[in-house]
């Protein structure tokens, strides 16, 4: 890549990084809002579940307005949205200004993510200049959640207002760098039948409730029937969008692309890789934490190694996808991250460090090898003009994936009790949806040689 070129990238994945360090230094910092602003248990929840409701309600939306818009055009917006709320967070008071705060960044991040990996995807020559570039900017955003526990334990010691003052520095040099390097890829693909305003508001509403509905399974007392009925609805709407987008002379989203299996597959397998992961890095925060009574500071440092991807991914990935393909590397990396869950399992009150290390090495491996290959094939064989939308489906997945996983974690340390015990069962859920993942990727293992069976029967 030339001079110009690695700027652009370093200026995406600035992007990138900031979102994830975002909610992860947020995380480490909650208990000091509360104590702070005086919050009740049910608005510091909602603190957090307002940026998975704006996340996850608009990024599909988001996706596609990236690829009807223009991608820098959508990226430069929502950089400065998020840079905005950013700081109105940092200056609340009350408990509404922060939910308010944590929403519409969530709903900047969503928009911010689809449109940067679409620039990313499509700013640079198919090849081993774009697997490169993905697998640095995957690395980078693998990196941010992991580095944001040591960068939220050490801005808190501070004040918990720096974690919200951090991010609105580093945007204001995201944006000036982007206005400066950044140029859009390809003119915006305008539909000539106008912007589809039906499937947006009917895919958005369906996203908010199904967002919304996972939120709710982190609180499986809170009348399970309203959650049921939540879900009806969402999946209700998503019907309704399905309708409206077959009858729609211009579509929001064409629905032959979610028939591709390789990407209804890399869909599901970034879902279990983010659930998996989730959940176990809350269950570790809270042995940390609870259980051996480590500060924030203590906590980060010890997960500091998870980062080892941000080194391992742009160094090692591309070669070993050039010389395997993507769907052997991404089976290393669940298998990685299997191995690494299934360590943990027999976690003891007075393990040492060294003892844990290796789970932890192999986790931050498996991020290596998975997450960037899975970031190059969700835009594999999507068309240019679609890459926006891509972007959307994969972290949509991811956001999903995420929730589920802290959800079901949740559920299971709940009903097996409190301290140690509880938490050792809920390190299983990890573990089995890691193995659920190997069967997933596995299972397009054969795909080259299909489609070379199919080429020789049509060419016969």
């Amino acid at each position: 890549m030339t001079a110009r070129e690695w700027g652009v990238l370093l200026v995406l994945c600035g992007a990138i990084f900031l979102e994830g360090i975002d909610v992860a230094m947020l995380n480490v910092a909650l208990p000091s809002i509360r104590a702070d602003l005086g919050l009740s248990t049910g608005t510091l929840s909602g603190v957090v579940s307002a940026y998975v409701l704006g996340y996850g309600g608009f990024i599909l939306l988001g996706g596609r307005a990236a690829d009807l818009l223009g991608h820098r055009r959508m990226f430069v917006t929502w950089l400065v949205v998020f840079l905005a709320f950013s700081g109105l967070g940092g200056f609340a008071t009350e408990g509404w200004m922060l939910l308010l705060a944590r929403f519409v960044t969530g709903v900047a991040a969503a928009f911010l993510a689809a449109a940067g990996l679409a620039l990313v995807s499509s700013g640079f020559p198919e090849g081993p200049v774009r697997t490169r570039a993905i697998a640095v900017y995957a690395g980078t955003a693998a990196a941010g959640f992991s580095l944001g526990l040591v960068a939220g334990g050490v801005l808190t010691s501070f004040g918990w207002r720096w974690v919200f003052f951090a991010p609105v520095v580093l945007s204001a040099l995201i944006l000036a760098a982007t206005l400066a390097l950044v140029r859009d890829t390809g003119r915006p693909a305008r539909p000539p039948g106008g912007f589809d305003l039906a499937g947006g508001l009917t895919v958005t509403g369906a996203m908010l409730l199904l967002s919304y509905g996972v939120v709710r399974l982190e609180h499986p007392g809170d009348g399970p029937g309203r959650t049921a009925a939540v879900f009806a609805a969402g999946l209700a709407l998503l019907g309704l969008f399905v309708v409206v987008e077959r009858r729609s002379a211009a579509p929001l989203v064409r629905l032959a692309v979610l028939r591709s299996a390789p990407l209804v597959r890399v869909n599901a397998a970034a879902l279990l890789f983010l659930a998996a992961f989730a959940g176990f890095q809350f269950v570790v925060t809270l042995y940390f934490q609870e259980i051996r009574g480590w500060g924030t500071m203590r906590t980060g440092l010890a997960m500091l190694v998870l980062g080892v991807d941000a080194v391992l991914a742009p160094l090692l990935t591309p070669r070993l996808v050039q010389r395997f393909g993507v769907t052997r590397v991404t089976l290393s990396g669940f298998v990685s991250a299997a191995a690494g869950y299934a360590l943990f399992l027999p976690v003891g009150a007075d393990w040492s460090y060294p003892a844990m290390l290796p789970a932890l090495f192999l986790l931050g491996l498996a991020f290596a090898l998975a997450y960037g290959p899975l970031t190059m094939a969700a835009t594999d064989g999507v068309a240019e003009d679609e890459h926006g939308l891509a972007g959307g489906l994969l972290y949509t997945s991811t956001q999903f994936g995420m929730a589920l996983g802290l959800s079901a974690v949740t559920a299971v340390s709940v009903g097996a009790g409190a301290g140690l015990e509880g938490l050792r069962a809920a390190l299983a859920v990890p573990l089995g949806v890691a193995a659920l993942g190997v069967l997933v990727v596995a299972s397009g293992l054969r795909r080259p040689a299909v489609r070379r069976e199919e080429a020789v029967s049509r060419a016969r």
